[in-house]
C-alpha cells in the first residue's frame, strides 16, 4: 500500500526578509530610527494631518547624514486624494527634487471622486520618479474596489503598497491584507501599516503574511522611540 505524506509550510515571521519601515513625522524620530538600527523610513511632517510633504531640509539631512533609506512621502495637504492640476504640479516638482537629489523613494497616491484609481495621474507621478522606488499609500485603503485598484497600481509600475487592510489599523484588516497579498502574488510588496506595534506585529505578520510593515513606534508624544523600534525590529528577526 502506498502512503502520500504530504508537508505544509506555513509562512513564518522568522524569514530573512522581514522588514520594518519607520514612519517619522519629524527629523528626531528619523535620527531615532537610524540610531535603532532600522533600514528604511517614511519621512512625512503633520501627522495628525496623515502625514503631509516634509521640508527639503528635512528631506537632505535625513538622506546625507542618516544610515538608512529615506522614501518621502510627497501630499501637499490633508484631505481626500483627488489633487487640483495646481496641486498636482507641486506634487510633480517635490518628486523632481527627491530624484534630483538621490532620494532611494517616494510614496505618492491618487484617487478620481468616485475612489477609482486615477491612472493618468499615477503613470504621470511614476514616469517622474524615474528609478525611484515608488510606493502606493493609504489612499488605496479608501478604494471602493482594491481588487481593481490593486491590478492598476501594478500595472503603472509602482513598487508596494501601504495598507490597513481598509480597516483603520492593519491588525483589524490582516485577514484583508492577506487577501491582497495572495492578489498581488509577488508582483508588488504589500506593506501593512497602521496601528502596528511590538506587542501585535508578530500576530500582524502571521495572519496578513506580509513581509514589511511600516509603524511609527511611537509609545508617547511625537517621537519614535528608540526602544519600540528595536524591539519591533527583534520580534521581526527572532
Amino acid at each position: 500500500m502506498l502512503i502520500q505524506i504530504f508537508v505544509v509550510i506555513l509562512p513564518s515571521i522568522n524569514e530573512e526578509n522581514m522588514f520594518l519601515e519607520v514612519c517619522c513625522g519629524n527629523r528626531q524620530s528619523a535620527i531615532n530610527a537610524a540610531e535603532a538600527g532600522a533600514k528604511r523610513i517614511e519621512l512625512c511632517h503633520d501627522l495628525h494631518l496623515g502625514g503631509l510633504t516634509p521640508s527639503y531640509d528635512d528631506i537632505l539631512y535625513c538622506h546625507e547624514h542618516l544610515s538608512l533609506q529615506t522614501f518621502v512621502l510627497i501630499r501637499p495637504r490633508g484631505g481626500d486624494f483627488c489633487y487640483t492640476n495646481e496641486e498636482f504640479q507641486t506634487i510633480l516638482s517635490d518628486i523632481a527634487f527627491c530624484r534630483e537629489y538621490g532620494i532611494p523613494g517616494v510614496v505618492i497616491g491618487f484617487l478620481k471622486s468616485d475612489l477609482s484609481i486615477d491612472v493618468e495621474k499615477c503613470h504621470a507621478a511614476r514616469q517622474a520618479a524615474g528609478a525611484m522606488q515608488v510606493t502606493f499609500h493609504r489612499a488605496f485603503d479608501r478604494c471602493k474596489d482594491w481588487q481593481v485598484a490593486l491590478e492598476q497600481i501594478i500595472d503603472c509600475g509602482f513598487h508596494r503598497i501601504l495598507t490597513s487592510g481598509q480597516q483603520p489599523t492593519a491588525p483589524q484588516g490582516a485577514d484583508t491584507i492577506a487577501e491582497i497579498v495572495k492578489q498581488a502574488h509577488q508582483r508588488i510588496t504589500i506593506l501593512a501599516g497602521s496601528g502596528i506595534a511590538s506587542d501585535n506585529v508578530e500576530e500582524l505578520v502571521r495572519r496578513s503574511h506580509v513581509d514589511e510593515v511600516h509603524a511609527s513606534c511611537k509609545l508617547n508624544g511625537d517621537v519614535s522611540q528608540v526602544g519600540e523600534i528595536k524591539l519591533i525590529i527583534s520580534k521581526l528577526a527572532n
